[in-house]
């Protein structure tokens, strides 16, 4: 007897929206937490190749905290395209400029580099303090802990 693998419809995903207060949760943790409720990997119709995640709003990103020595030691970098144009920030100062950054890059690791990441991480609302305008989309609150 063949065995059919199951590829789920579009018109078949259920997408949810979840609500995470990241206040006092470690960066990494919820990072992938967050990623793996991006990707559908909570659900059973879960498929590497295709989006079957839910929508998640991240609010009091500026008060994440971080394990160690990180908030002095760990540098964000890039590059502008011009000759001797890398820029690095620290955590610490990243995280009082633009707090939503920080949670998005963590995030972004996690995700697969490709069209597929790119279209996952645009479902990733990021803000700064506990207002958010997704009243209307009437978000789960999601307890992580850690």
């Amino acid at each position: 007897m063949e065995q059919k693998t199951y590829i789920p419809k579009v018109q078949e995903i259920q997408r949810k929206w979840y609500l995470i207060n990241a206040e006092g949760l470690t960066l990494g943790r919820l990072a992938s937490r967050i990623a793996t409720l991006l990707m559908g990997k909570h659900k059973s119709n879960y498929t590497p190749f295709f989006d079957t995640g839910d929508f998640v709003v991240v609010i009091n990103a500026e008060k994440i905290k971080v394990t160690g020595k990180k908030l002095e030691q760990k540098l964000y970098r890039h590059h502008t395209g011009y000759p001797g144009h890398l820029k690095e920030e620290k955590l610490v100062d990243l995280l009082a400029r633009k707090p939503e950054a920080v949670i998005r890059r963590a995030v972004w690791g996690m995700l697969p580099h490709n069209r597929l990441g790119r279209r996952l991480i645009r479902k990733l609302k990021v803000y700064a303090g506990p207002q958010h305008p997704h009243q209307a989309q009437q978000p789960i609150p999601l307890a992580i802990e850690e």
